[in-house]
């Protein structure tokens, strides 16, 4: 036994099995206590050491377990887990002495376990064929199966994939479960290249031919999959496969209900293959017309233009062949009057125009109904339709714009009052590392008056209630202390008031400097863990009452007057205010209106504090000025600053920032970068994508400087294929300071955002500063123009963005934004950019709406556009939208 402990310390995993022979069941069980001893002690090993002995400590314990539910649990522990190849071969061998049932039963118990089952396909395959059980049919097993069998044929030259199937002792057993699984294998989402025999979809429709699959069922199952719904690439592969199986016209007309149910719910791609089934067994008249009535219910409310065109197409094929069905579908295409797009109204209109004296008065009557749904630009052709049965216009009502109400400041919460109710919040930030800004200063600083006033108490609750997390348990202090250096939670101020980063650690972290010179999330990042640093100090020694730093409101901002009375209590106490809490307090007291009493109060203490806030609630600036810049030229321009990557491929208009002398010389080293002046980089931080910190709490009264220096990272929205770029956006928006060139920038970012996620941002921040009055339509135009001329912006993206927008009732703020946009647009020779159409179209439903906007003045170019000829959308969009606006002119 003490050989085999030994080659496991130094790690000779090949002499294992051969020690392991040696032992009797007596001496494995002895073995195996030593082992699990060790397994414990490595656990506090550096990494690299762990390591080494990893794959020794994982064969000699799983051959020293005589049970198989232990042996399961010692292969699949998570710290046995070696980053190169597993000894799955060892496994097998040293195993393979024991009785078939219990071999088949560590198999199963390994399939059957989420985190291993996929992990270890090839050991548990192993382990099965050894013992001749059943094979296992879990998600894991069967994902692990799939992605084995990809991976051995590419490594054969991309051997046909239906050739390791036909050998594949697993067929049919796990493909009935290939649609079953909850998450499809990722080998099965290869579409690159639809007809190589490498692809799973190619294969299977393959066997299914040579009937080592049965058909019926894989058509059932997946058109079953289809119709359920799911992941877009998952319903893609059962869609490629459904086509490759080549359904009869029997198959398809045994499935009318399916069809029907994909054309109205299914994605996009499943939708018009519905659509393409139901065409041709209409035009072999197998297709009810009940059936077809319910099926364009669905899909003509459906928003992709495409498929609706193709189905009034159908119906209109219908209707020729057989001109009796128009009692039931016009009143159907007459639903097709409330589409977004006008296009789409038009086409129903003209296709109910032409069979609606062939129906009775109930139908006309009936679809007459309908034609309130159509847009102001269709209502006198409507009219010469539906004749009288059309009601009368009403008197034009008064238009009114809609936006959303200005969210109201909220006062938060103080700390919590009781020990109680602080532990329970402080384990909730430190277990799900929350990143509530406003839930992680109410539990700092409850920390920080508790730990004051009892910290024997507060410890001890915290030591019981965080019992189990990784730095209280598994890890020596050393190890702690160097991966909490890093640690920008609340989790460093836990670990220091639990002892395990010592003082000298502490007063370290203080003394060293927490900012950086790279990019804006680094510096606020630095500022934060100065911050956190300063807290700990104070946890321990007790110097603090409680933090200036604290919110009052919910966006991050400080009432003035409430921090003058902090400083008074620090004053009456004799506590000295931390740096970094004080700076933070500073940034964050509100500045926005004449805080002249405020001032005066806070000059009154006679303290160094007081006099600092005095001077910064007087200084009549931001945190730094914002400029645009070019850097070429270097020199600021009224066309905005351009940065020109070094392949010159794409250019990105940014922002500058100037030096705050103030910052630099009153504030904490930390703090200097943000009193730096700044100008744009060529390339983005290492935090492209690190939207999640809370930094908009650090700079609550300048959204203007802080949306400056976020602006590369939010830009990455239109250039890059990265989402959630402009989540910050809106949060941006609704904080205090002015709101002039930075963020109207930013959001015509997210306007033309590539992801709609980024664009339903830019449209909330449009909608909210139009609400809050701050909104400067000229200037966003003016932007998105810059943005529309580098290419940065497409017009179709501008015009979807543009339309959400129009449809809550903002018909007037997005006209105003759309006006000084379209001359550029229509100025160009080549006026057929893809999505000015789209944009003339909203263009032209907001002028519908609200009439005319900027004094009514005719839009430059839109009459020259309208008169080149022709039916294009966007001649007729521009036509149209010279007529709104002539016709609107005089509304205000």
């Amino acid at each position: 036994m003490k050989e085999l402990i030994t080659a496991v310390r130094e790690a000779r995993t090949r002499d294992v099995p051969a020690l392991l022979s040696e032992l009797d069941r007596a001496g494995r069980r002895s073995a195996l206590a030593e082992l699990k001893a060790l397994r414990k002690e490595v656990r506090g090993w550096p990494w690299e050491k762990q390591d080494r002995i990893r794959k020794a400590l994982l064969v000699a314990g799983a051959g020293c377990h005589t049970g198989a539910a232990g042996c399961a649990a010692w292969i699949g522990g998570r710290d046995l887990q070696v980053w190169s190849r597993p000894p799955y071969s060892m496994l097998v061998d040293v195993l393979s002495d024991r009785d078939p049932e219990w071999l088949g039963d560590v198999a199963h118990r390994l399939a059957d376990r989420p985190g291993t089952a996929e992990l270890f396909y090839e050991l548990i395959s192993g382990l099965v064929k050894a013992s001749q059980c059943a094979v296992p049919t879990s998600e894991g097993f069967v994902r692990g199966w799939a992605d084995a069998l990809s991976s051995s044929q590419w490594q054969q030259n991309r051997r046909p994939l239906a050739d390791a199937l036909r050998t594949d002792p697993y067929l049919t057993a796990l493909v009935p479960r290939l649609f079953e699984v909850a998450e499809l294998p990722s080998s099965t989402l290869w579409f690159d290249e639809p007809d190589d025999p490498s692809r799973w979809h190619v294969a299977l429709a393959l066997l299914a031919d040579e009937g080592l699959l049965e058909r019926v069922p894989l058509v059932d199952a997946c058109v079953a999959r289809l119709v359920r719904g799911g992941k877009p690439g998952e319903l893609r592969f059962f869609l490629a496969l459904l086509r490759r199986l080549g359904l009869t016209r029997e198959e398809e007309a045994e499935r009318v209900a399916d069809w029907t149910a994909l054309a109205a719910d299914g994605i996009s791609t499943a939708a018009g293959h519905a659509q393409e089934v139901l065409a041709r067994l209409d035009e072999h008249g197998e297709l009810p017309v009940r059936s077809l009535v319910e099926v364009s219910g669905s899909l003509l409310f459906r928003p992709e233009k495409k498929l609706v065109r193709a189905q009034l197409v159908l119906i209109g094929k219908k209707l020729r062949r057989d001109p009796s069905a128009a009692g039931e579908l016009l009143p159907v295409v007459a639903e097709a009057f409330g589409h977004a797009d006008i296009d789409i109204q038009e086409r129903a209109l003209k296709l109910i125009a032409r069979y609606l004296p062939a129906v009775d008065a109930a139908v006309r009557e009936e679809t007459a109904l309908s034609a309130s749904l159509l847009g102001p630009a269709l209502r006198t052709a409507a009219a010469e339709v539906f004749g009288d049965l059309m009601d009368a216009p009403s008197a034009a009502e008064p238009y009114m714009e809609l936006l959303p109400s200005v969210p109201v400041p909220r006062r938060i919460e103080p700390a919590p009052a009781t020990l109680a109710e602080l532990v329970e919040e402080l384990v909730v930030l430190a277990r799900t590392a929350s990143r509530d800004s406003t839930a992680f200063e109410r539990a700092l600083d409850g920390l920080v008056r508790h730990a004051r006033t009892d910290r024997p108490a507060l410890t001890e609750a915290l030591r019981d209630a965080l019992a189990g997390s990784w730095w209280l348990v598994d890890e020596p202090q050393s190890r702690v202390e160097h991966r909490l250096r890093s640690e920008a939670g609340i989790t460093l101020v836990l670990a220091v008031l639990l002892g395990r980063v010592p003082m000298e650690a502490v007063q370290a972290g203080r003394s060293a400097w927490a900012g950086s010179s790279v990019c804006v999330h680094a510096a606020l990042q630095g500022v934060l863990k100065a911050r956190l640093w300063e807290a700990a100090d104070a946890v321990l020694t007790g110097s603090a009452p409680f933090l200036l730093a604290l919110p009052t409101w919910h966006t991050g901002s400080i009432d003035p007057a409430v921090l003058v009375e902090r400083l008074r209590t620090y004053q009456q106490l004799g506590a000295r205010p931390g740096e970094a809490d004080f700076a933070q307090a500073l940034l964050r007291v509100r500045r926005g209106v004449p805080q002249e009493a405020a001032a005066e109060a806070a000059a009154g203490l006679c303290t160094p504090e007081g006099d600092r806030l005095a001077a910064w609630l007087r200084m009549d600036r931001p945190l730094a000025t914002v400029h645009r810049y070019d850097l070429d030229r270097q020199e600021s321009t009224a066309r905005g600053w351009v940065e020109r990557q070094p392949t010159d491929w794409t250019r990105r208009a940014l922002m500058a920032s100037g030096e705050n002398p103030f910052i630099q010389r009153e504030f904490p080293r930390s703090f200097h970068w943000l009193g730096s002046a700044h100008t744009p980089r060529h390339r983005t931080c290492d935090h492209w994508n690190d939207q999640s910190e809370p930094w908009v709490a650090t700079l609550p009264e300048d959204s203007e400087t802080l949306t400056a220096w976020l602006l590369p990272a939010m830009a990455t929205c239109v250039t890059d294929d990265l989402k959630h770029a402009a989540q910050p956006l809106l949060g941006l928006v609704e904080l205090g300071g002015p709101a002039t060139e930075a963020i109207h920038l930013a959001v015509a970012y997210a306007l033309g955002a590539r992801y709609p996620e980024d664009r339903l941002s830019g449209v909330d921040a449009l909608l909210m500063l139009a609400a809050q009055q701050r909104l400067d339509a000229m200037l966003l135009g003016e932007q998105l123009t810059l943005l529309l001329d580098y290419r940065l912006v497409k017009p179709n993206r501008l015009a979807d963005s543009a339309r959400i927008a129009a449809a809550t009732g903002a018909y007037r703020t997005v006209l105003s934004v759309l006006a000084p946009v379209l001359p550029r647009l229509l100025a160009d020779k080549k006026a057929t950019t893809r999505g000015l159409g789209d944009l003339l179209s909203v263009a032209a439903e907001c002028a519908e709406h609200c009439g005319a906007v900027g004094g009514g003045e005719p839009i430059p170019g839109l009459t020259e556009t309208a008169a080149r000829g022709g039916s294009s959308q966007l001649v007729r969009q521009a036509a149209r939208l010279r007529a709104a606006w002539e016709q609107g002119s005089g509304r205000t």
